[in-house]
């Protein structure tokens, strides 16, 4: 009776519905930008580094931004880069741009199996390396690539991974675009997403146990912050005061997800860092400049001991994920040109001519020797081979850089497959 009791007194209710998230246009669909809201810069002012986080709740829901409308650098965010500075970012962007539509074509030759691009993306990269050490451990995600133009790691070597060919620095094992440069503080990418998050909190709490003066910073998408390694690469940071900068890119899509199915219907990415304790602040990612500032901002904090930031960069992917990618069949083909925060490239272009320091003849000038820096660097790359052309590295290859010391059943394959190749391909 009680249980007929129970199902009788919620008879009368009314039927519960389940919420899907939806995108705010669809292919073919007008695009209005008109609800987000985009503030003037210092809306909200910088607070010092070492300011309580409880005090700065409201930098997770703001936006920060230093170039105005006007295409100035204004407020209290602004870092003031000197002349050369500004025009080294310019460069350096543009130089990833035409790194990437160079790479772009040769997949579509059949000269790699797959490609990402940065379109629209590059001041997340190069605005943050341009604030941190060179010293400091970056531990990237799919779009960061810009870090390593930024620290001058050459062209020709990237083009050798994403080609495979027998001066791969990785031998062929990852993925093109997956780059690792130890040297240049560049940690290897990895195909599964957010692992970096942890992986930087405890190179950070690493360098802090040793004295060290070198920080971390991480990055990765929108839509793996749905990911566990997310949350537990915030909670080590947070409990451990881990010297680490932690980045969120919201580029708005999660290969063909919208952002609202990782939660950023509800909320900003950056708000995710209020309950762990930390500073949370969202910047224009498509501002060079807010992105240079609020990357020192954390970074120096992580420096005096003050622990972990965590920053959403409010940007829009212009391309396709990947080239595997096709983004018209989920989104609207007017996003990208409305997008109200504009192109990096462009903005600090005119940025750069407002400031009477730069013009748009140089600009020419600079556009067409960076594209052909990058042909001769293609052209070096596929002097050593390409993948369509086949297997460039030895398969013994694949017994080493696993372990420190090789263990003793691997040196016997190793050896028996060294003996095997000898017999089939004697010299």
């Amino acid at each position: 009776m009680a249980g007929n009791n129970q199902h009788r007194s919620r008879s009368n209710r009314p039927g519960l519905s389940l919420h899907v998230p939806a995108p705010p246009f669809r292919p073919g669909d007008p695009v209005d930008y008109g609800f987000l809201h985009v503030p003037p810069p210092d809306e909200i002012a910088r607070p010092a580094e070492s300011a309580d986080p409880a005090e700065m709740h409201a930098l997770a829901y703001g936006l920060v931004r230093v170039l105005d409308d006007a295409d100035q650098a204004v407020g209290s965010w602004n870092p003031r880069p000197d002349a050369d500075t500004l025009l080294a970012m310019l460069r350096k962007m543009a130089l990833l741009r035409a790194v990437d539509d160079r790479m772009f074509r040769a997949q579509r030759q059949g000269k790699t199996s797959f490609y990402i691009k940065s379109t629209g993306e590059e001041a997340v990269s190069i605005g943050a390396a341009f604030a941190l050490d060179r010293e400091d451990m970056c531990f990237p995600s799919y779009r960061q690539s810009g870090l390593l133009i930024a620290r001058d790691y050459p062209v020709e070597r990237m083009m050798d991974q994403v080609y495979s060919n027998r001066l791969d620095p990785l031998h062929g094992r990852q993925l093109p675009t997956l780059y690792s440069a130890r040297d240049y503080g560049f940690f290897t990418l990895s195909g599964n997403l957010t692992t970096q998050y942890p992986q930087a909190a405890g190179w950070a709490m690493a360098s802090a146990a040793r004295g060290d003066s070198r920080i971390a910073a991480a990055w990765c998408g929108e839509g793996s912050t749905a990911e566990g390694d997310f949350h537990a690469g915030l909670m080590f940071g947070s409990v451990y005061n881990a010297p680490c900068v932690f980045n969120v890119v919201n580029n708005q899509y999660a290969i063909s997800t919208w952002s609202g199915f990782a939660g950023g219907e509800r909320t900003t990415f950056a708000a995710r860092g209020i309950g762990y304790g930390i500073p949370a602040i969202r910047v224009d990612g498509n501002d060079i400049l807010a992105v240079h500032a609020v990357t020192r901002w954390a970074a120096d904090r992580a420096r005096q001991n003050l622990g972990p930031t965590l920053i959403e960069l409010f940007t829009y992917r212009v391309e396709a994920h990947s080239t595997a990618d096709d983004p018209t069949v989920y989104r609207s083909a007017r996003e990208a040109s409305e997008w109200p925060l504009g192109d990096p490239v462009s903005r600090l272009k005119r940025h750069c001519i407002a400031q009477g320091i730069w013009d748009a003849e140089r600009h020419a000038t600079m556009d067409r020797e960076v594209a052909e820096e990058v042909r001769a660097a293609q052209r070096a790359a596929e002097a050593h081979g390409v993948l369509g052309h086949g297997l460039h590295q030895p398969d013994v290859t694949m017994f080493e850089d696993v372990y420190a010391e090789m263990p003793w059943h691997l040196r016997e394959q190793c050896a028996q497959a060294i003996r095997e190749r000898q017999r089939k391909w004697p010299e």
